[in-house]
């Protein structure tokens, strides 16, 4: 017993190890990246129990076997005590037996097995995801199930596009999340969850859950939307199941009296149109509802078209003008005897791909570096100038120098052959990975002019330009769209794409506002280089007007 116990205490002196790397960190929910090592948390955490059940059962099978043998010993002794105790031997024993080895047993039945896997759990569970993590990751749900068009049972029964795991939520699944949902006075969110909880039970699935609860807030969501009627009809299910639960049968006399009101005061409305409609003495013109254009649709919605791959504004036409070429920017000499593949992605602001630009090895070696730093990826501030989280950018980032690898040098070296930008005063190389429904709606990567001092620590200038490696394929959603022109580019591991945000005036391109879709299926990595506008003056020279 005692060699169990320390072996039990060895596992959680090797784990700490590992977890303290866990603990400079929160917010797990916005990098799959380091999401992965819960997952080697849990499966030690699994075999300790396995260990501990192990040392419960061998505790039971011996005390078992005790009873057992104590138990046909005492049988056969009951039926001739007198004759049984005579014997001196069988006298001695029952002494011995009574004054000692039941005081053993009653050690071995109070005796603990716990120690050691409850010391482990105890050391793991303060590196446990957070209630925000739980939060975050049911929000991050609730954004792929809008921005994808998803329905409640799709997402249930594990059926995205692309998926290698699938897994079914559960009953009391589906209920957390609308309960999370709820307690952010998300209605919306809160009925589909609850109904789709409420459609498992009734097609047999065994839960700990009971009808009534699911109903009692599916009813109150249906409420707070509005619809009366749809809510009085679920109370009346729930009063069927339970007809002496005290808040349904408050509901129902309160619903019934609403919907009377309402209906009088329709009634009311109707008597007091006193005044008769003229006769149309002419024919009315027909309104003909105009389709609205890819212009006038808000942006939010336009965002989402294009994540889902919709709205892609690129003609036939266009399109033919784009080419995929061998390139050398010019002669340069590192790509005169092997170009590049290049690939055009749009036209106006030209965005280009380079194909095959990074190698696994560079990859693998970028993630070795960054992922013990990834910390909450921040956002500019314009009100207050500093650096802040945002919900609207949920991943985790990582700076890597030039100085701390050689590898790292010879990317940002192959950066500025390419582009034939000056990286001296660009900044770091940016890693970042993003979580579940991980994403960065649309923003600029330049600073606007209501925000002069958005890069004036750097004394480098504006952000003439951005350099985007893929460094991961995502299996559904993860895009990087274009709002505003209606572009979209995909994911594809060891490519990068390239665009201007200045115009060579150094006027901002507004045309260049984008966004990263939330990744639906996959784990997404990128980096990124912002290049800046100083040291550019001979390589990019200004233009003559503002958007030349």
């Amino acid at each position: 017993m005692l060699s169990l116990r320390m072996e039990l205490l060895c596992w959680s002196f090797l784990l700490l190890n590992c977890l303290q790397s866990l603990s400079a960190h929160n917010d797990f929910f916005t990098s799959i990246g380091q999401m992965t090592d819960l997952l080697y948390t849990e499966k030690d955490l699994v075999t300790s129990l396995k260990d501990y059940i192990k040392a419960e059962e061998n505790k039971l099978e011996r005390v078992k076997q005790w009873a057992d043998k104590l138990d046909s010993l005492s049988a056969t002794a009951t039926q001739d005590p007198e004759g049984f105790l005579g014997h001196p031997v069988n006298a001695f024993k029952l002494m011995k037996r009574l004054n000692t080895e039941w005081g053993d047993l009653e050690s071995l039945v109070l005796s603990d097995t716990t120690d050691g896997f409850i010391s482990n759990l105890t050391i793991q569970r303060q590196y446990f995801p957070t209630d925000e993590d739980q939060t975050g990751a049911a929000k991050a749900l609730l954004r792929l199930q809008d921005t994808y068009r998803l329905d409640a049972n799709t997402i249930s029964i594990g059926d995205l596009p692309g998926v290698t795991h699938k897994i079914l939520m559960t009953v009391e699944d589906c209920y957390e999340l609308a309960k999370i949902a709820y307690s952010e006075s998300d209605y919306y969110h809160t009925e589909l969850w609850m109904a789709q909880a409420l459609k498992q039970l009734d097609e047999g699935e065994e839960s700990t859950l009971d009808k009534v609860t699911v109903l009692d807030y599916l009813s109150y969501a249906i409420y707070q939307q509005g619809e009366m009627e749809r809510a009085l009809e679920y109370t009346k299910q729930l009063l069927e199941l339970d007809p002496e639960h005290q808040r349904a049968k408050g509901n129902l006399k309160y619903f019934q009296f609403q919907l009377e009101k309402q209906k009088k005061a329709a009634e009311n409305e109707i008597k007091t149109e006193t005044k008769p409609q003229e006769k149309e003495t002419t024919e009315p013109k027909k309104k003909t509802k105009k389709k609205a254009t890819f212009q006038l649709i808000p942006e939010r919605k336009k965002y989402e078209m294009l994540c889902r791959g919709e709205g892609n504004k690129m003609t036939p036409r266009r399109q033919s003008r784009l080419f995929c070429r061998y390139y050398d920017n010019n002669r340069s000499p590192m790509y005169v005897l092997a170009p590049v593949k290049q690939q055009d992605e749009w036209d106006s602001p030209y965005i280009v791909r380079y194909l095959d630009i990074i190698s696994d090895k560079e990859m693998d070696l970028v993630k070795q570096l960054a992922k013990p730093r990834l910390k909450r990826a921040t956002v500019h501030d314009p009100q207050t100038g500093k650096l802040t989280t945002a919900q609207y950018r949920v991943s985790k980032s990582a700076w890597l120098t030039g100085y701390e690898h050689p590898m790292i040098e010879k990317i940002n070296q192959r950066i500025e052959d390419l582009s034939g930008l000056e990286m001296d005063t660009a900044e770091e190389l940016q890693v970042a990975n993003y979580g579940v429904g991980g994403q960065y709606e649309p923003h600029f990567d330049f600073g606007r002019k209501d925000e002069p001092d958005a890069f004036k620590e750097l004394g480098t200038g504006n952000r003439i330009a951005t350099w985007l490696f893929y460094m991961s394929d995502v299996s559904a959603g993860g895009a990087t769209v274009f709002p505003d022109i209606g572009a979209a580019v995909w994911p594809l591991k060891g490519t990068a794409v390239f665009w201007y945000n200045l115009f060579p005036s150094g006027e901002g391109d507004y045309r260049t506002r984008h966004a990263a879709c939330p990744v639906l299926v996959g784990n997404k990595w990128v980096s990124n280089k912002w290049i800046h506008e100083r040291g550019q003056e001979w390589r990019r020279p200004c233009g003559l007007n503002e958007t030349e």
